[in-house]
């Protein structure tokens, strides 16, 4: 089931509040270099793409800070234009790799959540090496996420849920999975993502997980 079309960006709206590159970010990191309020709990979602998540959670929850980390440029430039048109001070989209930016970046306990929905499956076998689910990455997650921080793991795909679930436990000391239960959308944009929305009205299935960092 592939991506429909994006619309048009608006060439009027002003970015730079919303936009940045990987190699824009501060080095060394600088929460004040990003948000207005530097002070604020910090989440990140690897793989934003077209921005619904970023949008309500920082709408939701706006004395939290929400970073977005996504790779192909059209779509951080997207999420970017929908976060500047809702004027979010709190959410800011990253264009590129996110695996760099957790394990170069983000300082230890930093976090207050981590955010993975939907991400790309690498069908063949010769590629899985490029999930983002991987040993790597989960211990980076484990490291940056403060004690009592959530890591959220959510999929279509339910060999890539299982494989997941089995990485976690072999590689972090992450409480889970927790129970995640689905629940009815008071309206059309009411998921966590534009894909949950997409599977949903196709009744298909949704696999959900959730963590938390102990200590």
């Amino acid at each position: 089931m592939g991506r429909r079309a994006l619309p048009k960006l608006d060439l009027t709206l002003d970015l730079t509040q919303h936009l940045r590159t990987v190699d824009e970010l501060p080095k060394p990191w600088d929460a004040a270099a990003i948000f207005a309020d530097a002070s604020a709990s910090l989440e990140v979602e690897v793989g934003s793409g077209k921005g619904l998540f970023l949008q309500s959670a920082a709408t939701a929850v706006p004395n939290h800070n929400f970073l977005g980390i996504e790779v192909a440029k059209k779509y951080a430039h997207h999420t970017a234009a929908r976060l500047a048109k809702r004027n979010l001070p709190n959410a800011v989209i990253v264009q590129g790799d996110a695996q760099p930016v957790f394990r170069e970046l983000l300082p230890d306990s930093s976090l207050a959540a981590v955010h993975v929905y939907f991400p790309d499956p690498w069908w063949k076998k010769r590629h899985r090496k490029r999930r983002v689910m991987n040993a790597a990455f989960l211990r980076d997650v484990v490291r940056t996420l403060a004690p009592g921080g959530r890591f959220h793991f959510w999929t279509d795909v339910e060999e890539y849920f299982q494989s997941g679930l089995s990485l976690v436990a072999d590689h972090t000391p992450l409480t889970g999975p927790l129970q995640v239960a689905e629940r009815a959308p008071e309206h059309d944009l009411d998921f966590r993502t534009h894909f949950e929305r997409r599977m949903r009205l196709a009744e298909l299935p949704v696999y959900r997980s959730e963590f938390r960092k102990e200590s």
